[in-house]
């Protein structure tokens, strides 16, 4: 059996292994950090070698999701490795030249940077586009952070501090060092921040409903899929969600809302808006199906086709500093039309 030290060389061909945890890595989801010491091995193994039991910390088996911490001794099976599409992939990404996604073998994500609000030393303020996850795993190869580990390989530190649906778009932080997660997740946990998204839904939003304080229950269809429903506030596993909605444009059909969230739930704006029978315009999963439909054909210079939610501002206490920090993501382009037929300025 091979012996790791933190990110040390990877596992031989067919070599049970061991992983000790250092300081750095300390923190990270275990699917994260096998992730960035098993480079070459097809992300579908890990999560397979994870999820059947054959990794093992203090010898016994460990969810995807648990944190490892510092001094763990993870156990690893014998796993493989692509030396030719390792390589590859390393080649292209010190390069900086992006690369097709078709081009790549199925376990290494492309190359990518996206567009900069903001960054420093510590920390990195990404204009997310709608349409990409924001990391991999439930069906997705790939997702943003592994694309942007890809672009940047002589980044030592890069991980989500919080996520975004994958049709959601706006400001998404990433840290780039390990206090700076740890400063700003608990921010994030204490409700120390300030999240507002624009969200656009059909019909005119009662200017009184200001405060949506329902909670909420993850459930799964029966295909596995996830989904989130409205409950009492007596139901088991029900958690506490606060969404304050203020109206800031209207239409003849439709109304744009500034939607601060106080609680990070799943999907929390997209059940909160469509329990009061609004839901946001182009959401597939909760949302006016066939509304959805007629609005993709709104037209050849306002369609939408896509989930009309972006993560338009976020406030946060800068981690080194302490400054408060205000960040604003214009809404893109395609927004912007259909904003403009859907809700004209002199309507």
């Amino acid at each position: 059996m091979k012996h790791i030290i933190g990110g040390n060389p990877q596992p031989r061909f067919g070599e049970a292994s061991t992983v000790l945890v250092d300081e750095e890595a300390a923190g990270q989801r275990l699917d994260n950090f096998l992730l960035r010491q098993l480079k070459g091995v097809p992300k579908t193994h890990v999560y397979r070698i994870i999820r059947s039991g054959e990794v093992r910390i203090i010898k016994g088996r460990a969810a995807v999701d648990r944190r490892v911490a510092q001094g763990d001794l993870i156990r690893l099976p014998p796993v493989r490795t692509s030396e030719r599409a390792l390589a590859k992939a390393q080649d292209m990404a010190a390069s900086g030249a992006p690369a097709a996604e078709g081009a790549w073998s199925d376990h290494r994500a492309p190359a990518r940077e996206f567009p900069v609000l903001f960054e420093d030393e510590c920390l990195l303020a990404i204009d997310k586009p709608a349409g990409v996850a924001v990391h991999g795993g439930s069906g997705v190869r790939f997702g943003l952070i592994e694309q942007l580990r890809m672009a940047r390989p002589q980044a030592r530190f890069l991980e989500l501090v919080h996520r975004l649906d994958r049709e959601t778009s706006g400001i998404l932080l990433i840290a780039k060092k390990r206090s700076a997660l740890r400063s700003l997740q608990s921010q994030f946990r204490e409700r120390e921040t300030g999240k507002t998204y624009l969200a656009l839904v059909a019909g005119q939003w009662p200017v009184r409903l200001r405060v949506l304080d329902k909670p909420l229950l993850k459930f799964l269809l029966p295909d596995g899929e996830r989904r989130v429903k409205v409950v009492a506030r007596e139901s088991a596993d029900a958690m506490a969600s606060l969404t304050l909605v203020k109206v800031a444009r209207t239409g003849a059909a439709f109304t744009l809302l500034e939607v601060t969230i106080k609680t990070g739930r799943t999907h929390q704006i997209r059940v909160h808006l469509a329990a009061e029978g609004m839901p946001v315009v182009g959401d597939d999963k909760y949302g006016d199906f066939a509304l959805n439909k007629s609005l993709q054909q709104a037209g050849p210079t306002a369609p939408l086709r896509r989930m009309f939610l972006h993560a338009w501002r976020l406030q946060f206490n800068h981690p080194v500093h302490g400054e408060r920090v205000e960040l604003l993501s214009n809404l893109p382009v395609e927004l912007e039309l259909f904003l403009d037929y859907a809700a004209p300025v002199n309507a």
